[in-house]
Order: C-alpha cells, then sequence, then structure tokens
C-alpha cells in the first residue's frame, strides 16, 4: 500500500477546491463520509435498525 504523505493529501484537497468550489466542497466531504459509514456498516452487517428496541411493541395474533 502506497504512504500518503501530508504533502499529497495537500494536493488532493487543492485538486478538490479547484474542481468543486469552496461552496460544494463541504457537501461532498458529507456525501463522502456518509457513504464510507454506510459501507462499513454493510460489511459489518449492522445497521441502525439493529439497535432498535421492539420488545414492548405488541405482536398481532390471528385467532379465527
Amino acid at each position: 500500500m502506497p504512504n500518503i504523505g501530508p504533502m499529497e493529501l495537500v494536493i488532493v484537497l487543492v485538486i478538490a477546491l479547484v474542481v468543486l468550489g469552496p461552496k460544494r466542497l463541504p457537501d461532498a466531504g458529507k456525501a463522502v463520509g456518509k457513504g464510507m459509514r454506510e459501507f462499513k456498516e454493510s460489511l459489518s452487517g449492522r445497521s441502525d435498525d439493529d439497535d432498535v428496541d421492539t420488545s414492548h411493541i405488541p405482536t398481532a395474533t390471528h385467532a379465527e
């Protein structure tokens, strides 16, 4: 795996700033972060639905 130093990160950020502009750069960062979070959750098999406690919800019984 290649080593990425601080100078390379600065170059990538400057290129992103030039391409996207200062107004769209924060939105792009949020989108990348959200995508990485969803990707990690899909790999681990965990989702936000797993944290919800549904034990207090009554189940419907059909006695016909």
